[in-house]
């Protein structure tokens, strides 16, 4: 950690005034881009996704439970897995709280995995989340938004993930991506971003960022290597 000069609290206060215009400027950029991306195009849904639900099969437009704006956490957990990525598990632990006011702004907000429904309901009770988590199994969803690849995809090094084509380690990769519906029921794809494009979605970071050492993450093998399930901090599980 950075060696710290210790001042006076006035002279605190006038380092700190300094770096507040800095961080007024970033917000600032950050409603312009907020803005810019409300302004891209949208591309009509022309397929008949069908999800394995709590309560039954459910299409695409189901999925918004009234709401006319969608946004589905593409969580890993592939066929035959006995729990959810860890770093999914982390962002998943930010959404309980959020369902509910998203709601009130005509928004609807729950994940998708690829794996069987049974598969992943006992995981999803031993972490404690309320949301709603429903299954792609059988349709091709994960495979048309690029969170999940084929045998054939990962084997030839061609796999298209954050918007470019390349090596990929794994078979399920973590996205989010963001839908709208009209009146008559057409639904358009408006967003969706990949990889550090989620960070915005994990509340801990950003209080991680407030703190001295912030993430922290600069000798780790990979930045989120120290994320574990949020029931398995303190024992000897990796």
């Amino acid at each position: 950690m950075t060696q710290h000069k210790i001042v006076s609290r006035d002279e605190w206060v006038e380092a700190r005034m300094q770096f507040l215009s800095k961080e007024k400027e970033l917000t600032r950029a950050r409603d312009r881009l907020s803005e810019e991306r409300r302004s891209l195009p949208w591309v009509k849904i022309e397929n008949d996704y069908v999800f394995e639900g709590p309560d039954g099969k459910e299409t695409l437009l189901d999925l918004f439970g009234g709401n006319s704006q969608l946004i589905i956490y593409h969580f890993m957990f592939g066929p035959g897995w006995e729990e959810g990525c860890k770093a999914c598990s982390f962002v998943a632990d930010h959404i309980d709280g959020a369902v509910v006011h998203l709601a009130q702004r005509d928004a609807t907000l729950l994940a998708v995995s690829r794996a069987p429904l049974a598969e992943f309901q006992a995981f999803k009770e031993r972490m404690g989340w309320r949301f709603k988590w429903v299954s792609s199994n059988g349709s091709d969803f994960n495979f048309d938004f690029n969170v999940s690849f084929s045998s054939e995809q990962l084997e030839s090094g061609k796999v298209n993930y954050n918007y470019k084509s390349g090596e990929f380690p794994m078979e399920e990769a973590p996205g989010a991506s963001v839908f709208s519906r009209n009146e008559a029921g057409e639904i358009f794809h408006t967003y969706s971003c990949y990889g550090r494009g989620l960070d915005s979605l994990i509340g801990s970071y950003t209080y991680l960022d407030l703190l001295p050492k912030g993430r922290d993450e600069g000798e780790l093998s990979f930045p989120m290597a120290w994320v574990r399930h949020h029931d398995s901090y303190g024992s000897s599980n990796d």
